[in-house]
């Protein structure tokens, strides 16, 4: 069994190794050095989502999110002191950088969706990152997670925070990110992404595709305008019935914000019509408007510290 595993994974790390100098091959036909376009954002997130951007090797990120409830609309306005005094969702997480390539996390989030007391594991690894000389035009990073709801069961069979099993209260992301800088202000990122949840409402969507665009205008060294917006591809059969037989309306979630980068803190502040943080939830169940005055402010905060080694991550 011993001798099996060391088999396998001998020829696990032979065939990454042929696949790096295969993909340097390809990218590298000049033998020149090259180097690579930095800070397309700030942040390894933009408003909502991932972003290309990459922790260092040994690179912990402590982060904050946090989204308050409506500022104006039904719930909103002076009473709660335009959205100040709820509270739609928190996320703490822990990410780390095992190499500059490759990011894990794990977060607890309280939820603002079908499912409350979310935990998640994250993994995202970065294959390409966008180069001076144009030769690799845009930076490629895929994101995955796992998301388990730690909520008391519904008692309804039909809804979607109903658990017959451990998996119900499971749901995934898949994403591929990728990023161009333009010049040294603007950068433009697209987002397919692919969101399995494997309990959902009666006649909802267990699978979901959406495409996502996001980008950010840099207004000094320091200081950059975000746009971030998700179009959801649900069936017109799914939004119909969950209109009909629920009162929900989806929408599509849309968020723009201010970035702020000092030092070792990248300050997010942020507008959005979404009331969740994890892509499992604010993608595929936003049922806030704009029009409606349905939107909410709120903040992303990051501190990094470095481990072990060099702290070059200010580079």
């Amino acid at each position: 069994m011993k001798r099996s595993f060391l088999l396998i994974y001998s020829i696990a790390m032979a065939t990454y190794c042929q696949a790096q100098n295969d993909m340097s091959k390809l990218f590298d036909s000049t033998g020149t050095p090259r180097t690579y376009v930095k800070d397309t954002y700030k942040s390894t997130r933009i408003v909502m989502g991932q972003s290309t951007e990459m922790l260092r090797a040994h690179e912990l990120d402590f982060r904050v999110t946090h989204r308050f409830g409506d500022a104006a609309g039904e719930f909103g306005g002076s009473k709660t002191f335009f959205g100040v005094d709820n509270a739609a969702d928190i996320r703490i997480a822990f990410e780390y950088g095992i190499t500059d390539n490759l990011m894990v996390g794990v977060s607890r989030s309280k939820g603002s969706g079908d499912l409350e007391q979310l935990y998640e594991g994250l993994v995202k690894y970065r294959l390409l990152q966008q180069s001076t000389d144009n030769s690799i035009p845009v930076s490629l990073a895929f994101f995955g997670n796992a998301v388990i709801s730690g909520m008391t069961s519904a008692k309804e069979v039909t809804s979607a925070s109903y658990f017959g099993s451990t998996t119900d209260r499971m749901s995934y992301v898949a994403q591929a990110i990728v990023s161009r800088k333009f010049g040294r202000r603007l950068s433009l990122t697209l987002l397919p992404t692919y969101i399995h949840r494997n309990r959902v409402a009666f006649n909802d969507m267990n699978n979901i595709f959406a495409l996502g665009a996001a980008g950010r205008l840099k207004l000094s060294k320091r200081i950059g305008i975000l746009a971030e917006y998700y179009y959801p591809f649900r069936s017109n059969a799914s939004s119909d019935y969950a209109k009909s037989s629920r009162s929900t309306t989806y929408y599509q979630p849309l968020g723009i914000g201010l970035e702020i980068e000092t030092g070792g803190h990248v300050f997010h502040v942020t507008f959005t019509n979404s009331t969740a943080i994890l892509e499992n939830q604010f993608i595929s169940e936003t049922t806030t408007s704009w029009l409606q005055g349905q939107f909410r402010w709120g903040f992303n905060i990051s501190r990094r510290f470095t481990l072990f080694g060099k702290k070059d991550w200010k580079k």
